[in-house]
């Protein structure tokens, strides 16, 4: 196993080395004794920018070599390896291509980060509205039919940004869109935060870095395995700058990266090289996965929940369940929680599994615990869903045009209609469900009422729960 980054981590620490830079935990010389034994080990790794380490903003060495292997792997011009997460990604390939009070299309059900992108750049949002799945009740992937009237109502935009896979794991094949985007020149910009592991082939979805996509961004420690924050950058494009997203990345991310997050992307890209040349591995991994859908589909208060979506294509590592006794995915949940289940996340209808890529993890599902836990609960109605029509939309007002407003808090009763001032985001999975600037309608209400009985938890407006949202009105 070739991996020049965690290799030369090792190396350094084997000649116990002393020192005097930072940071202060000296190699675990200075730390909590209670919490050595479980830090011990990773704070040998945990370096700096010393002669022989590299430096990730002007990697010449071993991060340098590392990066250039993922790019290999991934059959790209160049990756480089984020420590803040897909969001830092996400942020400085928007800002490196996206220009002031231009348009750009983007997938309506994209993360926060996507949207709080846009709004640094000050571009202004054309938000293409998802297929809805039917069985799964989530929005999926953006249909080519939308994107070629986008592109045709707004030749002139920046960029087409799109989410591929959802949460869910549900993907389109984005070729076509990106061959019609680059007829127009306009880039691709992909958040593939939950397909670091397509590169494999099938029978997971095709990539979109196959797809011929601009930008590529990965969240490496979703699917493979590296550390929480550890993601990946690809460009393969020439209507993407690679020296402009560097400059953002090097504004965006931190000044003193993790060496431990770095070296455990340098080892999930070599784990991947070791499942892409073993075919039996491969077949153990989806032996495991089908064996554990039985072991699923053998509970009688569970059931998968399977989309009949003929275009889309479906990753094998997640799994969607839900309830045959009528709880809600919160409240199946919670009782999964009771019996030492934590899943990825929950909504109203189902519960999200995210499945090992690999054979070897237990799965270590309780089913007698959970059939225990349920057999005692009552049956409840599901709510319905809101569904937009709308398939392309911008907000009333551009971000620089909210700056001559202010902000003030009403009942959601009285917030219908206006402009909301913060966004509403049920997380996981980071989704708004309202957007800053966007109209308040009354079926955003209604959501927002359903997924608070639901028990489900928001980031954006902290009023909420207390069923108040803040509002822009105009300053006088």
């Amino acid at each position: 196993m070739v991996t020049p980054l965690y290799t030369e981590l090792k190396r350094h620490a084997s000649k116990n080395p002393v020192s005097f830079h930072v940071p202060g935990h000296k190699y675990g010389q200075v730390f909590p004794q209670e919490a050595l034994e479980d830090f011990a080990h990773i704070l040998q790794l945990d370096a700096t920018e010393i002669t022989g380490l590299d430096d990730l903003h002007n990697p010449s060495g071993p991060i340098a070599e590392a990066q250039s292997l993922a790019a290999e792997l991934y059959k790209v011009e160049k990756t480089f390896f984020l420590v803040n997460g897909s969001t830092s990604g996400n942020l400085a390939m928007i800002l490196a291509c996206c220009e002031k009070d231009k348009p750009v299309l983007v997938q309506r059900n994209s993360h926060k980060s996507i949207i709080s992108g846009i709004r640094l750049a000050g571009a202004r949002p054309v938000f293409l509205s998802p297929k809805y799945d039917e069985e799964l009740k989530v929005p999926t992937y953006v249909e080519q039919e939308t994107i070629a009237e986008a592109i045709k109502q707004f030749p002139d935009a920046q960029a087409l940004i799109l989410t591929s896979p959802n949460y869910y794991g549900v993907s389109n094949d984005i070729h076509d869109a990106v061959e019609l985007a680059h007829e127009n020149n306009i880039p691709v910009l992909v958040d593939e935060a939950h397909g670091a592991h397509f590169v494999l082939g099938s029978p997971f979805p095709r990539s979109a870095v196959e797809a011929g996509a601009d930008v590529i961004v990965q969240s490496a420690h979703k699917t493979l395995p590296a550390m929480t924050m550890g993601s990946y950058l690809h460009v393969n494009s020439k209507f993407a700058d690679a020296d402009r997203i560097a400059y953002f990345l090097s504004i965006l991310q931190s000044s003193s990266p993790s060496y431990p997050i770095m070296a455990s992307l340098d080892l999930a890209r070599a784990y991947l090289n070791e499942l892409k040349t073993s075919e039996q591995s491969l077949h153990d991994i989806f032996h495991s996965i089908e064996n554990f859908k039985n072991h699923i589909s053998g509970i009688d208060e569970l059931s998968i929940v399977t989309s009949k979506d003929q275009y889309a294509s479906f990753d094998p590592l997640k799994l969607t369940v839900k309830s045959t006794i009528g709880l809600s995915g919160f409240e199946l949940q919670g009782h999964l929680e009771a019996s030492g289940i934590y899943t990825e996340l929950a909504d109203l209808q189902n519960v999200l599994l995210v499945l090992p890529l690999s054979n070897k993890q237990k799965t270590k599902f309780g089913y007698k615990p959970i059939k225990r836990s349920l057999f005692q609960n009552k049956r409840v109605k599901m709510p319905a869903i809101n569904n937009p029509l709308v398939k392309i939309s911008m907000l009333p007002l551009s971000y620089y045009q909210l700056n001559g407003y202010s902000k003030e808090a009403v009942s959601f009763q009285g917030a219908i209609g206006l402009l909301s001032g913060d966004a509403v985001i049920p997380y996981p999975p980071g989704i708004p469900l309202l957007m800053e600037g966007e109209k308040i309608t009354e079926g955003h209400i209604e959501e927002m009422k359903q997924l608070i009985r639901g028990g489900a938890r928001f980031q954006g407006s902290q009023m909420i729960n207390e069923e108040k949202l803040a509002v822009y009105i105009k300053k006088r």
